[in-house]
């Protein structure tokens, strides 16, 4: 024996299955074909921006396979010299042992620590210093007060 409220709750199921039928029918017959092969088509003009159009072939230029460069460009050999960077020392915590060291060359805030120094310092000192690269970025060592 059926009550009313489960003859209402199977009507409704049956209604909502109904509608979801209808609307994926509808999905089925409406239903866009993706875009012709052209329309999604995109060319490199000659400065390299991207275009809709294809480049036009009397501006296109030759260039040697040999004059193609692959992998990282040799690095002149640094003069030792080019390496020792000078700075003002803008932040320097005694206690916890670390500061910040402003490049006179690139105005890059360089991080450094008390293993890094070779004699003490304190904050508006002028250094000289060298730049090693941590897993965290830059940090200054070799650290040591210019004289004034």
């Amino acid at each position: 024996m059926e009550t009313f409220s489960k003859k209402e709750k199977e009507k409704a199921r049956q209604k909502k299955r109904k509608d979801k039928e209808e609307k994926r029918e509808d999905r089925k017959a409406n239903a866009v074909k993706g875009l012709g092969l052209d329309e999604m088509m995109a060319y490199v003009d000659e400065n390299g921006n991207i275009s809709s159009t294809p480049p036009d072939p009397r501006k296109k230029k030759r260039i040697d396979q040999e004059d193609i460069q692959i992998g990282v460009a040799k690095q002149e050999p640094t003069d030792p010299q080019d390496l020792i960077r000078q700075g003002v020392v803008t932040f320097f915590n005694d206690s916890k042992g670390y500061g910040f060291i402003k490049d006179l060359q690139s105005q890059d805030s360089i991080f450094v620590h008390v293993n890094g120094l070779k004699e003490p310092i304190k904050e508006h000192d002028k250094v000289s210093f060298t730049i090693e690269m941590t897993p965290k970025g830059q940090s200054a060592v070799g650290v040591a007060k210019q004289a004034a």
